[in-house]
């Protein structure tokens, strides 16, 4: 079974960057189209940005285009989300898994806490 696990989350003032990660067991990985979630205080899990197996495209919710970066590294089992000019709006608890329906899903790490704030 596949574990995630999420880092690089923490404090930030606005217009700040995080670069967070998340590192995946087992050997499949590598054939997942992967997504970063996240989930505000009160609000409903949403997903934020997708990439495919290889890595070569890449989407992005209306809300973080042009400022987060979704990137993988399959010979490491690792996903990456770089956060640029983050926002208030940007706080939530962010989690990894494989993006598509819900019978896609795996079990959800911890997740890592991004809070903006000045």
């Amino acid at each position: 079974q596949v574990q995630f696990v999420e880092s690089g989350g923490g404090l930030v003032h606005p217009g700040g960057s995080l670069r967070l990660s998340c590192a995946a067991s087992g050997s499949m990985f590598g054939i997942y189209r992967m997504g970063w979630y996240r989930q505000a205080p009160g609000k409903q899990r949403e997903l934020v940005a997708t990439i495919t197996s290889g890595g070569n495209t890449a989407n992005y919710s209306d809300s973080v285009k042009g400022r987060f970066t979704i990137s993988r590294d399959n010979a490491k089992n690792t996903l990456y989300l770089q956060m640029n000019s983050l926002k208030p709006e940007d706080t939530a608890v962010y989690y990894c898994n494989r993006e598509g329906s819900k019978w896609l899903i795996l079990p959800w790490g911890q997740g890592t806490q991004v809070t903006v704030s000045a």
